[in-house]
């Protein structure tokens, strides 16, 4: 009996895993060379590598895209806790933030790619912010005629 998906009977070529995780293929072959990428199922150009590979590769370009170092990814790949700082905004660096403006006198900025919010995330947090905000204007009255 076959218990793997679809997903993970596929695999590729080094040129294909390289072109999707948008790294050199010399960068790939020194991460395996290292240990930081496990080793692909053959050898030589008959070599496969699977989705677990691209998802290394991924996951150690977002690491040292955020200003880790190779010895910090290893650690991390073992187990270590994950705590990744963002990657430190620089003089001419590019963000895109979001600026919520909730009422008069109160505005959220947010910057999705820091934060780590995909874009659903960012709409479901500016729901939750209004609605405390409405929640909390409307409780404002009641308060006060209890405090009178």
């Amino acid at each position: 009996m076959n218990t793997k998906t679809p997903a993970e009977k596929t695999t590729h070529s080094l040129n294909e895993l390289c072109l999707l995780a948008d790294i050199s293929i010399r960068t790939a072959r020194y991460y395996i060379q290292i240990g930081l990428v496990a080793r692909p199922e053959g050898e030589t150009r008959s070599a496969r590598y699977s989705v677990k590979h691209l998802e290394q590769l991924l996951q150690i370009r977002k690491w040292t895209q955020a200003g880790l170092s190779l010895e910090r990814i290893r650690e991390l790949l073992k187990g270590e806790d994950p705590d990744v700082p963002s990657k430190p905004v620089v003089s001419g660096s590019l963000e895109v933030k979001s600026h919520l403006t909730v009422a008069d006198g109160i505005e959220v900025v947010i910057e999705p790619g820091r934060a780590g919010l995909s874009p659903e995330q960012v709409r479901a947090l500016v729901k939750r912010i209004m609605s405390a905000h409405s929640e909390l204007t409307r409780a404002a009255p009641s308060e006060q005629d209890a405090k009178k």
